[in-house]
C-alpha cells in the first residue's frame, strides 16, 4: 500500500518561515475532528526550522532544517498512549486523538525529537498531523509544501519498497537515526546540518605582492591516510567538507608549483584555519 512521506532538501530552505506561517492559519483556531483540536496561538511550533551556523568569519554558512512530528513506523508515542489515544493509519500517518488523548501529558516526553506539544488549555498533547485532513480531501501537498517558495518540501506517496528505493538513490538521510524510530521524514542534503568542515585561503608572496593562489592542490590526511582532495578557486579558497563533527587529528597538506605548507587541525565543529602561505 502506498504510503506518506515527506523529503525536504535542506539545501532548498531559506528559514523563511511561510511553512510554519502556513501551518498556523491552518490549525489556530481550527478544529478538524479526528485529526486535531485547535492549535494555540502562542506557545506550540508544530514546525520547527533549526538553524546552524559552520565555519568563522569570512568562510560561513548556515544551514536551515525544518522538522515536524516524524509520523514514526516504531513510534515511541504510541507505547506510552493509552485508550488507544494514538494510531497511525494505513497510510502511514500518525494521528493524536484529540479526544482520546486529554489527559495524557506523558506522550510530550514519550517522543524523542521533542515535537509533542502540551496544549494547556484543553489539557491536550498535539503534534502536526501531516495534514491528514487535507490530503483525505482530496489535497497533493501539505500547506507547508504548498507555501514553500523554493519547494524545498515535497509530499509523496509510494509503497514501502518503491520508498527505499528512492532513500538509496538519492541520498536521503532521516533526523537521529539513532533513535531507531523509522521516520517518514527525510531530508536532503542533511549533511549541511550534521557534518563540519576545514577550509582556508592560500596565498603566496611575489615580488613583494602577495597574491591568491589558484589551483593549489589541498589533501586531508588523518592517520597516515588522504581522506579528501580539493583544488584552491581563484580565490584561493578551499573547502573540505562532509567531515564528522569532533573527529580529531587532521593534517592539511597543500602543494604548489614546487612549494608545500602543512597544517595541523583538531577537528570540533567546523573551522576556517584562514589564510595559509606558501
Amino acid at each position: 500500500m502506498s504510503k506518506y512521506n515527506l523529503i525536504i532538501d535542506v539545501a532548498e530552505c531559506t528559514n523563511c518561515n511561510l511553512c510554519t506561517l502556513a501551518t498556523m492559519d491552518e490549525y489556530v483556531g481550527n478544529e478538524w475532528p479526528g485529526v486535531s483540536a485547535p492549535m494555540p496561538r502562542n506557545g506550540h511550533n508544530w514546525l520547527r526550522i533549526l538553524t546552524k551556523e559552520r565555519g568563522q568569519v569570512p568562510m560561513i554558512d548556515i544551514a536551515f532544517v525544518p522538522t515536524m512530528c516524524n509520523h514514526c513506523d516504531d513510534a515511541p508515542c504510541m507505547k506510552k498512549a493509552t485508550g488507544g489515544a494514538i494510531t497511525k493509519r494505513d497510510d502511514g500517518i500518525v494521528i493524536i486523538d484529540p479526544v482520546k488523548a486529554k489527559g495524557q501529558k506523558q506522550l510530550v516526553d514519550a517522543c524523542p525529537y521533542g515535537h509533542i506539544w502540551w496544549n494547556e488549555e484543553l489539557s491536550l498533547p498535539q503534534a502536526w498531523p501531516f495534514d491528514a485532513h487535507l490530503l483525505d480531501g482530496g489535497w497533493e501537498k501539505t500547506r507547508g509544501a504548498q507555501s514553500c517558495p523554493t519547494a524545498a518540501m515535497q509530499v509523496v506517496k509510494l509503497d514501502d519498497e518503491e520508498m527505499t528505493q528512492k532513500v538509496k538513490a538519492e541520498k536521503l538521510e532521516v533526523m537521529n537515526p539513532e533513535h531507531g524510530t523509522k521516520p517518514r521524514v527525510y531530508y536532503k542534503n542533511l549533511w549541511r546540518y550534521t557534518t563540519a568542515f576545514i577550509g582556508g585561503s592560500v596565498s603566496e608572496e611575489k615580488g613583494g605582492v602577495v597574491d591568491c593562489v589558484d589551483g593549489a592542490v589541498v589533501r586531508l590526511m588523518k592517520d597516515g591516510n588522504e581522506i579528501a582532495k580539493v583544488s584552491t578557486d581563484n580565490y584561493g579558497d578551499f573547502k573540505l567538507d562532509r567531515l564528522p563533527e569532533g573527529s580529531g587529528e587532521y593534517t592539511v597538506d597543500i602543494v604548489h608549483a614546487g612549494r608545500r605548507a602543512t597544517k595541523s587541525v583538531t577537528l570540533g565543529v567546523s573551522v576556517n584555519l584562514g589564510e595559509i602561505r606558501i
